[in-house]
């Protein structure tokens, strides 16, 4: 009967053992991938794009929500009016929100953020924005009250980006490295050069609906590296993935979800236009007229990107063609260069950022460059590096070229901005722009926007490249990562596991 008893009883036992799938709980933990570290974690006071890939709607949170489709959504503003003229916003903020470190959120942390991100001394890369604000009001604890200077149409798609995060203002001088905002996740580790891990804040305001517990970051720059990851099930996710030379193999896996998806990013060769011999608008056409855009988007993008010929992508108000206003054609490129009274071989530095995007693309962009008698000498920086010796916010820009995507939507603002790396200057660009924001018409300011395009272009303010596609892949199991990018962002809230 002993006996008996026991070989029921290791029956049973092996039974609950074999139904881990239908008893045990959903799984809640999730390691990601990303290619590049965050040089830190406060995307209020650097520019790296890798920062909001990690804080955004995960630690820290913004009066809005920018979504997949590019549209704009309540965050911790629940809800906002603007005036007819739209040059004065009202917001109404959601009520009973704290700080990861205990600090109530109200209208004067938003005023303090914005505040901050303007002051002459800010390093915030969308400070001119801050600075566009004639005041910020906090009327009363739930109400911000912004006027701008100028009318702007676009403010709550902007509000909702990683520069406008509300920030504690007890904590803000430390969110570098201790981070601390109103979202669903507090910084759990950072192990510098291997991995960052978040952890769901039990006291997030809507912490039943958030079902990761733990996400892990690793950061895996080697495009071979990123494939064999995936691959090996050692990571579950890696948006924006370099795996463009495997995508058959991914696609034909079935473990896999493989999401090929749009953008709003530009990637240019970015010419400083207030370097002699850069200066003379000659000599930036024939930089234009010397790249095939094709052969940069084969040779950086693995074919995964569509031309553009100014600062603007399809599927944006107002977007026009420009690719033929400066055309590959080598030939010319030789005649400009000739009229602008320069000897060959001339001699520019081209500094390179870290993704393999920009690093492909030096090559073949040297090599373009070679034909017409212009010598590029590469040389490829980290991105602490390239921040402060090229984007660098108070200058110098000391560079003459460099390729890099610009990931942020409505940003032809940047033209305006007298020291941004760009180095580009127009009154007539400037005197354009303000009509851009002060119109309210929306057919009116796609026709104005086209202008605005066609400008750049003829003035070859950079060397406009391509829109890119961007690859994200996942186990299939996984729901929530974004086919789409209007901006980079990992919103682990809306993860989940089926």
């Amino acid at each position: 009967m002993l006996k008996k008893l026991s070989i029921v009883t290791i029956a049973a036992a092996f039974a609950a053992s074999a139904l881990p799938a239908q008893a045990q709980s959903k799984k809640d933990s999730v390691v990601m991938a990303m290619a590049l570290e965050p040089p830190g974690l406060d995307p209020t006071t650097a520019a790296a794009a890798a920062i909001a890939e990690v804080t955004l709607y995960n630690i820290y949170e913004t009066l809005t929500k920018i979504n997949q489709d590019s549209s704009v959504s309540p965050l911790l503003a629940a809800s906002w009016q603007a005036s007819p003229d739209l040059k004065t916003y009202s917001f109404k903020l959601v009520k009973g929100v704290k700080f990861s470190n205990g600090e109530p959120f109200d209208s004067a942390a938003v005023k303090f953020s914005f505040d901050r991100a303007a002051a002459k001394d800010s390093t915030n890369k969308d400070k001119a924005l801050f600075q566009s604000f004639e005041s910020v009001a906090a009327p009363d604890a739930d109400t911000v009250v912004i006027a701008l200077k100028n009318a702007e149409p676009n403010l709550p798609f902007l509000l909702g980006q990683a520069t406008a995060a509300i920030v504690e203002p007890k904590s803000a001088p430390d969110d570098a490295t201790k981070p601390v905002g109103t979202g669903p996740y507090t910084l759990g580790a950072w192990s510098k050069g291997s991995s960052i891990t978040l952890n769901k804040w039990p006291e997030y305001r809507n912490a039943a609906a958030i079902k990761l517990a733990k996400v892990s970051i690793r950061f895996i720059s080697d495009p071979s590296a990123q494939v064999a990851s995936l691959l090996s099930g050692d990571v579950d996710a890696f948006p924006r993935v370099t795996a463009g030379r495997s995508l058959a193999q991914f696609k034909a896996d079935p473990r896999f979800n493989v999401l090929i998806g749009g953008s709003k990013a530009k990637t240019i060769v970015t010419i400083n236009n207030k370097k002699k011999p850069l200066d003379d608008v000659r000599v930036r056409r024939a930089i234009l007229a010397a790249i095939d855009r094709k052969a940069m988007i084969e040779g950086a993008a693995d074919g995964l990107g569509t031309p553009i010929g100014s600062f603007y992508v399809p599927g944006s108000l107002g977007y026009v063609d420009t690719t033929d206003i400066n055309p590959y054609d080598p030939e010319k490129a030789k005649k400009l260069l000739a009229e602008a009274g320069i000897a060959t071989p001339l001699e520019l530095s081209l500094k390179l950022p870290p993704p393999g995007y920009a690093r492909q693309g030096g090559e073949v962009l040297a090599a373009e460059l070679a034909k017409v008698g212009i010598v590029a000498k590469i040389e490829n920086l980290e991105w602490a590096a390239w921040l402060s010796q090229v984007f660098n916010v108070s200058g110098p820009h000391n560079f003459d070229l460099t390729i890099v995507a610009h990931v942020e939507p409505f940003d032809l603002v940047k033209f305006t901005e007298s020291n941004y790396y760009f180095g580009y200057h127009s009154d007539a660009f400037d005197k354009l722009y303000q009509s851009i924001v002060a119109t309210a018409d929306e057919a009116q300011r796609a026709k104005l926007l086209g202008d605005a395009q066609r400008m750049l272009a003829t003035d070859a303010a950079a060397g406009f490249l391509y829109q890119p596609q961007y690859i994200s892949i996942a186990n299939k199991k996984l729901k929530g990562m974004w086919k789409d990018v209007p901006q980079f962002e990992n919103d682990f809230s809306s993860w989940s596991w089926e």
